[in-house]
């Protein structure tokens, strides 16, 4: 098992707080190993091994027909003696009104509580009747490309060898633990990608129409890191002669997000230094989903390296928004407390060095600003932007 410190060390910042702690993302990004290491991490600190109670809901023993009071009745003949018990509950969404057994087991004993989940029943309006301001949520991404270092630690490959190969194969952890070929990978990756949209959605939302709504995703999926709506959608499916209501369309994306697929990033105005409704991106959590429907592309790539860049500053603790700076678009205005950066990512720097270096000095505050680029001849610093490789960014 190979650390992920990044989620064990906030783990561990919270251990003993007296919230649930619930681990959030898509299916298969290590939500479960995660809390095998926190596990291990208990019985080294000295926590009591039949202190640590340890349930996984995915298996039809627990999840088929199980109630919130079952699962309360269950966890609770598992706390027999003094002293704080903690309580790691996997993908428990799959237990309706799962929250209700979890405040229960909160309020009547002496518990440290971490859950996990991937899909909208994690996140639905029940956290808020139940958990309010009770819980915190950290939510898990596929791997950043330090972690895919560190799990091809045996290869014996360069972060620079590998670089190219993290940005085709992507971050999942099941991915980077094998040495799969392009075409293995991705049929592992179509796997996840249809267990996500079938069970975690179509079945879930009882959509009568999966082919239409397979087609709001490819379009999606097509046009990640570009400018879309709900109304763009229809009028392109109007134009194949098919017919979807915007509402329907809003409703798929929100599912989409909801089982952590797609992420929105807002636009944010600088010059009203406000966050607009409008002229929204979307994401996926991981560049393989993508490459897992229509196949490698290397001129995708360009909007692939966004989405990679995107995710690393959400990684980071940043909120992330598009910036709109009068007429200019800035890729990514990262904000974190008191602290923020502006992000340009661009392939290859002299394609469009003028405009990238040009929409950044026109800002005129003192905050970091960086090109990242593939462009290994590019780094360097210009009039205070630093150009910096891929690479070392996310290193």
């Amino acid at each position: 098992m190979i650390p992920r410190p990044h989620y064990l060390d906030s783990l561990r910042a919270y251990r003993n707080v007296p919230l649930v702690k619930i681990l959030a993302g898509i299916r298969r990004s290590g939500k479960s190993t995660i809390l095998e290491m926190l596990r291990e991490d208990l019985l080294k600190s000295g926590v009591p091994e039949d202190h640590i109670v340890g349930m996984r809901y995915t298996s039809e023993d627990f999840a088929d027909g199980m109630t919130d009071k079952d699962m309360y009745n269950q966890i609770k003949g598992r706390i027999q003696g003094d002293g704080k018990y903690y309580l790691l509950l996997d993908e428990v969404q799959e237990i309706s009104g799962w929250e209700k057994a979890v405040n229960s087991l909160l309020e009547g004993f002496d518990t440290d509580i971490y859950v996990t989940g991937s899909n909208s029943k994690l996140m639905s309006s029940e956290i808020s009747t139940y958990l309010t301001g009770r819980y915190v949520t950290i939510p898990v991404f596929t791997l950043s490309f330090r972690e895919y270092v560190d799990f091809k630690a045996s290869s014996g490959k360069t972060p620079k060898e590998l670089l190219p190969e993290y940005i085709r194969m992507g971050g999942f952890p099941i991915i980077a633990l094998g040495d799969f070929d392009e075409n293995s990978a991705y049929q592992i990756v179509e796997g996840i990608y249809h267990s996500v949209i079938t069970n975690d959605i179509a079945r879930r939302h009882n959509i009568t129409n999966p082919d239409l709504f397979n087609r709001v995703v490819r379009y999606i999926v097509e046009n990640v890191g570009k400018t879309f709506s709900a109304n763009t959608i229809v009028k392109f499916l109007k134009s194949e002669g098919r017919t979807l209501s915007v509402e329907t369309v809003y409703n798929y994306i929100e599912w989409l997000e909801k089982a952590f697929v797609i992420y929105r990033c807002r636009r944010y105005d600088l010059q009203r230094k406000s966050v607009l409704k409008t002229q929204e991106k979307f994401y996926l959590a991981d560049p393989s989903l993508k490459y897992c429907i229509m196949g490698f592309n290397p001129k995708s790539v360009a909007a692939m390296l966004e989405n990679i860049v995107y995710f690393e500053l959400l990684r980071r603790g940043y909120e992330v928004y598009i910036g709109k700076n009068e007429s200019k678009e800035i890729d990514f205005v990262a904000v974190k407390r008191d602290e923020r950066i502006y992000v340009q990512v661009c392939r290859n720097l002299p394609e469009g060095s003028d405009r990238e270096l040009s929409n950044l000095l026109e800002i005129k505050d003192n905050y970091p600003k960086y090109i990242v680029t593939l462009d290994e001849y590019a780094v360097g610093n210009v009039d205070g932007v630093k150009i910096v490789h891929l690479g070392d960014f996310l290193m």
